[in-house]
């Protein structure tokens, strides 16, 4: 169950990062809003994992996720360019996020 914490938690640091974003240094209401929600669960749920998953593996773990969906998100958007060495690099982040889980001790 930690792992499907954390990797929700990661979503949601994706979710907040690009929330504050949008706010535009918290000058818009809605994505400032989603921003401070979308923290909170994200920061309580990596705490909550890391109950069961140590602390270098969750964070990286967390952190992976979040990157790649926020930098993935943008370039679906078009806040970001589109390149092939983009998406590989991206796609070679999932892979050591999963590689992580494979090899864990947990």
């Amino acid at each position: 169950m930690s792992w499907v914490i954390l990797v929700v938690s990661g979503i949601l640091e994706a979710v907040w990062a690009t929330a504050l974003g949008k706010s535009e240094g918290f000058t818009k209401l809605w994505p400032s809003v989603i921003f401070a929600v979308t923290l909170i669960a994200s920061m309580a749920g990596l705490a909550w994992a890391m109950r069961d998953i140590s602390t270098g593996t969750a964070y990286a773990v967390w952190v992976g996720i979040g990157a790649a969906l926020t930098v993935g998100y943008a370039m679906i958007t078009g806040a970001e360019p589109f390149s092939i060495v983009r998406l590989l690099l991206i796609l070679g982040l999932v892979g050591c996020i999963v590689g992580l889980k494979l090899v864990g001790p947990e």
